[in-house]
């Protein structure tokens, strides 16, 4: 089995048959950011999101009284089709996954080694979207992941600049000092106790980049000590949250000026799953090279941005 090439007919039937799985790999090259998003399959272009606000109650027994309407406080999940063409040697590739097929033995078949080529190219090739999640600015004539679609820090600037991320509104708190591991416990719980009491009073994250967090960690320690509730250096839960709030640190968040207080449901990631608009297919014009092109489909949206489901941090910047 060793010795075993993949040549270009094999790769474009595999590419047909397993078209469906193929282009689902791009939401599972989210594999760092998955468990704090909610991913919305199915999506074409646009998509309605948003927020149901009914102010019904039930008050004493009264067979006239009707209840007012309910208001859906849409917001528009926007995702963008983007392409990519990509030429690589296939047995090249298979080399580096032969290891973690190995372990499959005489039950290894010749059309799942295919399919394994197929989607380490295909996870390779998105995981630039998982680094672009929050940053990312559409630009129609960009070439990069980057350029695909608005990032969550994107999204959430964007509305702070129309000022319906205000502090008046509640939905944005603002740092006065840069957080360092002298004040990074006092200023995370001070962020956390300026949250409405609705979004204090479920489970949250707060998703912070990695300096953020170590510096958590480090003043913590320096703070509290060995006193006996401190029972490990590493801080998975905000101190004085009642064990509601993770403070999550991303790679994907490194330097940046924004941090988020929600909840999973609010993150939106938008993906056509195998959508009619989304391809996947192989092709040879070049001596011992195969080309993958793709195209598919992404894009991010916060459900609400009420103050009650989310409270942007706004990072100060550190003083030269």
């Amino acid at each position: 089995m060793a010795n075993i090439n993949i040549i270009p007919d094999e790769l474009k039937k595999s590419a047909h048959t397993f078209r469906k799985m193929l282009l689902t790999l791009p939401a599972i090259a989210l594999k760092t950011s998955l468990p704090y998003v909610t991913l919305r399959t199915g999506v074409q272009y646009k998509s309605t999101v948003g927020e149901i606000s009914d102010g019904s109650q039930f008050g004493p027994y009264d067979p006239n009284r009707k209840s007012g309407d309910v208001n859906i406080k849409g917001r528009t999940l926007e995702t963008y089709l983007g392409s990519v063409i990509k030429e690589f040697d296939p047995n090249t590739v298979l080399q580096s996954v032969y290891g973690s097929l190995i372990i499959h033995g005489e039950a290894l078949t010749r059309t799942e080694i295919v399919k394994a080529v197929l989607s380490a190219m295909m996870l390779s090739l998105s995981e630039g979207l998982n680094s672009a999640l929050f940053t990312a600015v559409r630009n129609d004539t960009g070439t990069l992941s980057k350029d695909l679609f608005n990032g969550f820090d994107t999204i959430a600037q964007n509305e702070i600049t129309a000022n319906n991320i205000t502090t008046a509104l509640g939905n944005l708190y603002e740092f006065t000092t840069a957080i360092d591991s002298t004040n990074a416990v006092d200023s995370l719980k001070a962020y956390y106790r300026a949250a409405k009491d609705e979004l204090k009073g479920v489970p949250t994250q707060m998703l912070v980049p990695f300096a953020v967090k170590e510096a958590y960690e480090d003043d913590y320690q320096a703070t509290v000590g060995s006193v006996v509730y401190n029972k490990s250096f590493e801080k998975r839960y905000l101190e004085g949250s009642d064990g509601k709030c993770e403070i999550v640190a991303l790679s994907n968040k490194a330097g940046s000026g924004l941090i988020q207080l929600t909840q999973k449901n609010n993150m939106i990631v938008g993906t056509g799953n195998g959508n009619d608009l989304e391809s996947v297919d192989v092709d040879k014009f070049a001596p011992f090279q195969v080309t993958l092109s793709s195209a598919i489909i992404f894009g991010t949206q916060y459900e609400s941005i009420n103050a009650k489901k989310l409270l942007i941090g706004k990072l100060a910047t550190p003083t030269p």
